[in-house]
């Protein structure tokens, strides 16, 4: 449709003359004969002429409003469509499930961002006693809640419901460590390796949005199979070589983009936090427990609660408490 609009305002543009004036395809003035038929002058066939003409150029106009609209509207409909099939979450598969697909047939539905499920086994942790490898340990994100002040007025703080603004690449996955299972029954669980850091950005329901990054380095479990867990390290948001957009940084940049107040030290304080950057690491704490275990395969599922700062735009500003909440995934093997 679109196409066929476009093609008819092209047909009725103007034709380009010599002397790079615009001319439609009408003579200038009609012959006598065509005027003596009519019973008008020549005159008032001229004004005739004129009018056809501003009308030709008129419906040209319209319908080249109309092509760009239509294109708009299919375009916007494509739009819509793609956004459809992306909202909705696929279905959960198992490891072997996720490792038989094609990368066309994982890509744009949202499986790559879902941990791997059990399907059978029992819903306790069988293994023995020993140390094992845990791999391909995968913490996947269902809810994130930010602990900050409501939009009433004096209401107190308390964790409040967001709405997720980053994409569907806030998973952990391919993360690997030692673990060794007690005589009593205890874990402990050392992190090593893997994609285990992502940076995630919320919004708040008053508007504010709170970033973080979502992480588990360095990270020693310990504890019951059914409730084990223990700190992490939370790297700062940004690095020290970052600039912010008055070219100051931590490593490198300007020292100060502020001139010092006329008559007095009282704001020194409030411009140090913004020229001074602080790009220094704090610390989360985060609790799994195990739902569901298959001792033949060597895999585990369960969820977990993680508690940690969000950014503190390099010192300037206090940091957040951010809850999140979800489901992880991983295999063991015996060394």
């Amino acid at each position: 449709m679109a196409a066929s609009l476009q093609a008819a305002a092209t047909l009725m543009q103007p034709a380009k003359l010599g002397g790079g004036r615009a001319s439609y395809a009408l003579p200038s003035r009609p012959s006598s004969h065509v005027a003596r038929a009519f019973g008008v002058d020549s005159g008032a066939a001229c004004r005739i002429t004129c009018s056809l003409q501003s009308d030709i150029r008129e419906v040209a106009n319209r319908c080249a409003d109309a092509a760009k609209l239509a294109g708009f509207a299919l375009a916007t409909s494509a739009l819509l469509v793609s956004g459809a099939s992306a909202e909705g979450a696929p279905k959960r598969l198992t490891f072997d499930e996720i490792q038989s697909k094609t990368y066309l047939e994982v890509k744009g539905t949202g499986t790559a961002n879902q941990c791997p499920t059990v399907e059978g086994g029992v819903g306790s942790f069988p293994f023995k006693s020993g140390k094992y490898n845990l791999k391909k340990l995968c913490l996947e994100p269902t809810s994130f809640t930010v602990k900050a002040e409501g939009v009433a007025k004096n209401a107190p703080a308390e964790f409040q419901k967001t709405k997720l603004m980053t994409r569907l690449t806030y998973t952990l996955d391919e993360i690997e460590g030692p673990l060794e299972v007690s005589s009593d029954g205890t874990i402990k669980f050392e992190e090593k390796d893997g994609i285990d850091y992502a940076a995630v950005t919320v919004q708040l329901p008053g508007g504010e949005r709170v970033p973080f990054l979502f992480t588990i380095k360095q990270l020693v479990a310990t504890g019951k199979p059914e409730s084990f867990g223990g700190p992490f390290l939370v790297p700062s948001y940004r690095g020290s070589s970052f600039l912010d957009p008055k070219g100051r940084g931590g490593s490198t940049g300007y020292d100060n983009a502020v001139a010092l107040p006329a008559g007095g030290r009282g704001d020194e304080e409030e411009l140090a936090k913004e020229n001074v950057k602080n790009a220094s690491s704090s610390t989360g704490n985060i609790t799994l427990s195990v739902t569901n275990s298959k001792l033949e395969t060597g895999e585990v599922i369960g969820v977990f609660e993680s508690v940690q700062p969000s950014d503190t735009d390099l010192g300037a500003k206090v940091p957040k408490d951010v809850k999140i909440q979800g489901v992880w995934y991983a295999q063991l093997d015996s060394n």
